[in-house]
């Protein structure tokens, strides 16, 4: 009883310091935006407005106010699900926001769908066989991936998918899938963009958690009783590298958070980060802020459950 009331306290623990990080975050998101430079109004009026309109035009938009107000105001209405209005589009940023969401949830669910297991597979392979010709020639190519930024990633995959062999299209738009084929043309480069940078991650950081673990004593005992390396390593050093490992795919996860926006600007993918810089050109503020704040939740849910997978499976964590 005591130690389920140990975890339970800290797991609320994880979650206070989630919400206090997500609060100092939005603060910060707020202020830089607001450093932005240009005048909302004077974007949305043209250069030639006079000095009258624009005044008016910022008294009518609440600009006028002290930004500490108009920070609670928005905080307030971060809380309560009102994002308030788009400046440019003259819509409510939810409803902008609903449906590129749902794009770039599906673009990032697929990313996962085919880097997680690919990547636990050669990670937890290359730690059975370290320093074996599987291990090394893993490294070398996580190495190389991993050198190569993600918008060099997507400007080959464009070059030899869509002008040399003519197979993809060059532009995402992830509209009007109707079959397999459709989905795999129009997901493909995204998808093949990311998941290089992910995997690569991803493959590193589970193969130095599994060796980690195989280092431990009980490991070793149970390999000089008998143990074949695989039953080691499934039995005895998988279970207890599982906190390690939740880290390593949510923090490669969570780099999805910065490579979707390039990627979905490279292939012209309808998601939120392509609606977020298109904000940033027009300074369209509330919805500038929306999309950051949604990619600081997507980067926090992720580092709170992996360290919640982490309490719940390992016994040491929790005292």
């Amino acid at each position: 009883m005591l130690r389920s009331a140990t975890t339970w306290i800290l797991v609320g623990q994880r979650l206070g310091i989630a919400l206090i990080t997500l609060l100092i975050v939005s603060f910060a998101v707020f202020f830089a935006t607001e450093l932005l430079p240009g005048d909302v109004a004077e974007v949305l009026l043209g250069q030639a407005a006079t000095p009258e309109a624009v005044a008016g035009l910022r008294t009518a938009m609440g600009l006028d106010e002290p930004a500490i107000w108009r920070f609670l105001s928005w905080l307030g209405g971060l809380a309560t699900g009102d994002l308030g209005m788009s400046y440019a589009n003259k819509m409510a940023v939810a409803d902008l926001l609903s449906g590129r969401l749902m794009n770039t949830l599906r673009l990032a669910g697929i990313v996962t769908l085919v880097c997680v297991p690919v990547a636990l597979t050669l990670g937890i392979a290359a730690a059975m066989w370290r320093g074996s010709w599987l291990d090394r020639l893993v490294s070398v190519l996580t190495i190389s991936v991993i050198s190569v930024p993600e918008f060099m990633v997507a400007t080959l995959a464009v070059l030899v998918f869509a002008v040399w062999l003519d197979w993809l299209p060059a532009l995402s738009f992830g509209v009007n899938v109707t079959s397999i084929g459709d989905m795999l043309r129009a997901y493909a480069m995204p998808v093949i963009s990311l998941s290089f940078v992910v995997s690569a991650q991803m493959i590193r950081m589970t193969r130095a958690a599994v060796i980690e673990t195989i280092n431990t004593p009980y490991v070793e005992m149970a390999l000089l009783k008998g143990a074949s390396r695989t039953r080691m390593v499934l039995r005895h050093a998988l279970p207890n590298a599982l906190g390690p490992i939740a880290n390593a795919v949510a923090l490669s996860l969570s780099y999805l958070v910065g490579g979707v926006i390039i990627v979905e600007t490279v292939f012209n993918y309808p998601g939120v980060a392509k609606l977020m810089v298109d904000a940033v050109s027009t300074r369209d503020l509330p919805l500038i802020q929306s999309c950051a704040m949604i990619f600081c939740i997507s980067y926090l849910l992720l580092i709170t459950l992996a360290d919640m997978i982490a309490i719940l499976s390992n016994p040491r964590l929790r005292r």
